[in-house]
């Protein structure tokens, strides 16, 4: 496979770089501490990232054999990154304070941005055929 093919997967890297500093950035400015976080930032990019690239290279090895398939296994490999996202999840579902409550929202920010990344980064993929 050509290095061309994979590049979603460096516009996937880079997009998540970038958004790592900058939220980086607004929790500095706005003065949130995530040292009390369940999950750190630094944890939470690394893994949506982990997850993000697996599903990349799914849709790439689909890419090669049926490109008629890169939607359903885009809908399916999402649904399989939501199940696991929603086990990770859990534990800060059941405690209520307000450092939690930061919390979920930074969690359902983030994973609400990679599956964006994630879309168009794969009607990019679907786009190439046309």
């Amino acid at each position: 496979m050509k290095l061309q093919n994979y590049k979603p997967l460096l516009n996937l890297i880079v997009l998540a770089g970038l958004a790592y500093i900058l939220h980086k950035i607004v929790f500095y400015v706005l003065n949130i501490n995530d040292d009390g976080f369940h999950y750190s930032l630094e944890i939470l990019y690394l893994l949506f990232l982990g997850l993000s690239t697996i599903v990349f290279i799914v849709l790439l090895k689909v890419k090669e054999r049926s490109f008629d398939n890169i939607g359903m296994s885009f809908l399916l490999s999402t649904s399989v990154k939501m199940i696991f996202c929603y086990i990770i999840l859990r534990p800060l579902l059941q405690v209520s304070s307000h450092n939690i409550t930061i919390e979920k929202k930074n969690f359902f920010m983030i994973f609400i941005l990679f599956l964006a990344i994630e879309t168009v980064l794969t009607i990019r993929i679907l786009n190439e055929k046309q």
